[in-house]
């Protein structure tokens, strides 16, 4: 049997006996039609199954988004729900496009062996979102079975494939420039810039900023490196431990790096925001045990949850180009920072 014909706009004209330009403008919403005329076209596009009035194939209302396992079970349950946030975010996004989002977790053993988690076998699907960072070999994995796919919150630069992140960079000159503007002069930078790209281009952003107004960048008061997110307490104690001048100022590569700071800066006697100020990134909903509340970036996670269903669904979500949706995050003021005079 032959593949079923695809309903075209000039087969809706035909059967009405109106021009295509005319069927064109009822289904984009457009001027030029009469109210009765653009119901009419709908009504018959819904009848002949043209594209998106065309009811969905079973099963093909499933979008399968793979979550690396550590993210929806790591310990550091106030950093890691917006993590949450996101994962059901992404399904509330999927629901008003009339879909289902099938959460399926990706636990160590998957990603090193490169295997397809059950869902892949067990139900027809749409396409694949892949959230937060998975190992970079698994990307590919799944890039290379040729479904509509898009990354989300993280991606990898050689890796030709649709995307959605905050604007990283954008958003830590803006942070890093309100930190300015308050009188700091000397401003340190702490984030694993060789685990994800989400901090190498926020330091991309601090880097902007501090050269952009005539400062100057002191490499003993940056820690980019990490060996994991495991590390990243012993990590930070050990870099301020090995401070000889301290900077009065620090931006942070998210909030939990800038949360842990403040913790570490209380042990050693340091008053927050009046010895040292610190912005982040994120906009974690908690405090730390003296009250502080964090001067940070809000990701718009609504925005990015959105974009990323409406990027898979569209013509683009089939490409083998790197496509980069960026939605633009909001500084949000509160006492971590204070002005230096």
């Amino acid at each position: 049997m032959g593949r079923k014909k695809k309903v075209s706009m000039q087969d809706i004209a035909n059967r009405l006996q109106i021009s295509k330009n005319a069927v064109s403008l009822a289904l984009m919403d457009k001027k030029g039609v009469s109210e009765e005329m653009r119901r009419l076209v709908q009504q018959t596009a819904r009848e002949m199954g043209y594209g998106p009035y065309a009811p969905q194939e079973s099963g093909k209302a499933n979008i399968l988004v793979l979550v690396p396992e550590r993210i929806m079970s790591y310990q550091d349950n106030d950093h890691f729900q917006f993590f949450h946030d996101m994962i059901w975010g992404l399904e509330r996004s999927a629901r008003k496009k009339g879909l289902n989002a099938v959460i399926t977790p990706l636990d160590r053993e998957t990603e090193t062996t490169r295997s397809l988690p059950g869902p892949f076998a067990d139900i027809p699907y749409r396409g694949v979102i892949l959230f937060g960072i998975a190992e970079q070999d698994y990307a590919k994995r799944i890039w290379e079975l040729d479904t509509p796919l898009v990354l989300m919150d993280s991606y990898y630069r050689d890796l030709p494939c649709p995307a959605v992140t905050s604007a990283n960079l954008e958003g830590a000159y803006t942070a890093v420039r309100h930190l300015i503007e308050a009188g700091h002069r000397r401003i340190g930078f702490i984030g694993p810039t060789n685990l994800s790209t989400s901090h190498e281009e926020r330091w991309f952003g601090y880097e902007k900023a501090i050269k952009e107004q005539g400062l100057f960048i002191r490499e003993a008061d940056c820690l980019t490196i990490s060996k994991g997110y495991d590390y990243t307490a012993a990590e930070m104690a050990d870099f301020l431990d090995g401070l000889r001048e301290w900077p009065t100022a620090f931006f942070c590569g998210n909030d939990r790096i800038a949360y842990l700071l403040a913790g570490l800066l209380k042990e050693r006697s340091k008053r927050m925001p009046e010895d040292v100020s610190i912005a982040g990134f994120d906009d974690l909903p908690y405090v730390n045990s003296e009250g502080l509340s964090m001067t940070t970036m809000r990701v718009e996670k609504e925005r990015m949850c959105d974009a990323a269903i409406q990027l898979l669904l569209s013509e683009l979500g089939r490409t083998r180009e790197a496509i980069h949706w960026q939605v633009e995050p909001t500084l949000v003021v509160r006492d971590s920072v204070a002005r230096k005079l």
